[in-house]
């Protein structure tokens, strides 16, 4: 079974220094029937002005993932981690008994376009902690990339969840197939362009919901970008 979710019936909120689309409920956006998938609780694309940014706030038992598509994001936490965020890297920081970050536009020039991705942990109460890791374009071109795990195989960063995060980016023609093990789920998300699933076309901004199928199949006609979850 595959379930679409299109790009424009996402929430989303304008603050000014702000642009958020938000894949599943979330602040002032609330919908009963999204409220996630699985332990995926948050897909959030951001777009913030340079200059600007969220200030110290709190969290705690949350697995946070954050991916960087254009500019810079410059991270600080309470665990005494000052970082840049670039195009191409992925930051995981788990919240876990509770931290403060912050989050700005390193530029004074260029907005920051990014996703923020929260999964449910396995169990509450886990010490927070803080990776980041560079991935190559090339290791994603025509091909699934990992880069979140439970294991931390492949280089990938840890997250404290049965559940794996790919990376790709497909060029016109490319097929790209993903098995699905039984009892698995999956989430797509295209990050840029277009890919097709199943015959389906998704655009930037879609998602889709999976379940039930032995795989996912993937094409793209031209260019895309995506992220894929596969979920307990």
């Amino acid at each position: 079974m595959i379930r679409i979710r299109r790009s424009d019936g996402r929430g989303l909120a304008r603050h000014g220094w702000l642009e958020s689309r938000f894949t599943f409920s979330f602040a002032e956006y609330h919908d009963p029937r999204q409220m996630g998938f699985r332990a995926l609780r948050v897909i959030n694309e951001d777009r913030v002005q340079p200059g600007q940014g969220f200030g110290s706030h709190a969290h705690r038992d949350m697995e946070i993932v954050t991916y960087v598509l254009e500019g810079a994001l410059e991270h600080a936490d309470s665990l005494g981690t000052r970082s840049l965020i670039r195009p191409g890297e992925v930051q995981r920081m788990s919240a876990g008994t509770g931290v403060t970050h912050s989050e700005y536009n390193a530029s004074r020039e260029a907005p920051v376009h990014f996703l923020q991705i929260w999964i449910l942990p396995e169990r509450e109460g886990l010490a927070p902690g803080y990776q980041q890791r560079v991935f190559a374009p090339e290791e994603r071109r025509d091909r699934l990339q990992l880069v979140a795990s439970r294991d931390g195989r492949e280089r990938s960063v840890v997250i404290h969840q049965d559940a794996e995060i790919y990376l790709a980016e497909i060029g016109p023609g490319a097929r790209v197939v993903h098995p699905l093990r039984p009892g698995r789920h999956a989430w797509l998300q295209v990050v840029r362009g277009g890919v097709s699933l199943a015959g389906q076309q998704l655009d930037a901004g879609d998602g889709a919901a999976v379940s039930d199928e032995p795989r996912l199949e993937l094409e793209s006609a031209a260019e895309g970008e995506l992220l894929l979850f596969d979920l307990a």
